[in-house]
């Protein structure tokens, strides 16, 4: 893996979480294949027409392949559900991106070769904002971060909710076969905690992200209400396990010095 366009590998492979992406999915797609093979999407039951238009592309495109789930059950369970798949292929390995064109499909080989350096971590996207960012997202999410560099006593976490990864596919498949949580919104957050818990180091790479209004044809599925609460009772659950962990996390972390 050299950080090459059209990059492939037998061990990685690009997943995107897709449910009523709006327009902007099939940009993703394209651009992910420009970087990456293989490059599978999983469609969490998506009813905006999007199913069809993704199957024909895979169905031309031999580094492209679709999942289609039957109901909406939340990106964290898309996740799993491909991951899975992808274990049982022999996959090692796997970059998340969103479907909305948010995430740098340039970087994939560049975050894909720094995860085959360091196989062990996951590979963290860290956002670079522009002025397409809401302010009240970029602001909110620090204290998400916040509460995560707690919870990992300062592990490095750069940042919590940025959904542009690359994680190792057992350590994550241990974690969320484990317990029930993490199949929505919270599934960025609560699994990077979670894998830091595990002794899966991160490693932080800078990533722009770009925010598209829905004259660019952007399509947001979060609702500050909702969301919000379910972060909120995530960390409670969260500084609870943190509670539990801390004699063991402070041994680590001296062991560590």
């Amino acid at each position: 893996m050299r950080g090459e366009p059209g990059t492939s590998a037998a061990t990685h492979l690009v997943l995107i979480p897709s449910y009523n992406p709006g327009p902007r999915v099939y940009d993703t797609v394209r651009a992910a294949r420009a970087h990456w093979a293989p490059v599978w999407v999983v469609v969490d039951g998506s009813t905006d027409g999007s199913t069809a238009i993704l199957q024909d592309m895979a169905a031309r495109d031999a580094g492209l392949r679709v999942l289609v789930l039957p109901r909406n059950s939340g990106k964290g369970a898309a996740v799993l559900h491909g991951i899975d798949a992808a274990a049982a292929q022999g996959f090692t390995h796997v970059l998340t991106m969103d479907a909305d064109g948010q995430h740098p499909a340039e970087l994939i080989p560049d975050f894909m070769a720094a995860s085959a350096g360091q196989p062990q971590a996951m590979v963290l996207g860290v956002p670079v904002f522009d002025a397409s960012a809401p302010r009240l997202r970029v602001q909110g999410r620090k204290l998400s971060n916040g509460w995560a560099n707690l919870e990992t006593l300062w592990a490095g976490i750069g940042d919590s909710l940025f959904g542009f990864r690359v994680y190792p596919i057992e350590p994550l498949r241990r974690v969320m076969h484990g317990q029930r949580w993490m199949r929505r919104f919270d599934f960025d957050p609560e699994v990077v905690v979670r894998l830091c818990w595990r002794g899966v180091p991160p490693v932080n790479l800078p990533a722009r992200v770009r925010y598209f209004n829905v004259d660019e044809g952007g399509v947001s599925h979060f609702h500050y209400g909702r969301d919000n609460a379910l972060l909120s009772w995530m960390h409670a659950r969260l500084l609870a396990g943190f509670a539990l962990r801390l004699p063991w996390l402070l041994l680590r972390r001296l062991k560590g010095r």
